[in-house]
């Protein structure tokens, strides 16, 4: 395996293209963070109204 030098400018690039890939990745991982708390709020919003037409089944059935 034969390794040649870099310079400094070759290097320099790299990590400037490495940095703009990453950013890119670190934006779609935000989005995809964003719409999925999206869904847990509207998954935790069920689950409160589920809740509430047991407690209301509950109360129902005792009255009549």
């Amino acid at each position: 395996m034969v390794k040649t030098k870099k310079t400094t400018i070759e290097v320099a690039s790299e990590l400037e293209a490495h940095e703009r890939e990453c950013a890119i990745r670190y934006a779609n991982i935000e989005k995809r963070l964003d719409s999925g708390q999206a869904r847990f709020t509207r998954i935790e919003a069920m689950i409160v109204g589920i809740y509430g037409l047991l407690i209301a089944s509950q109360i129902l059935d005792r009255m009549f």
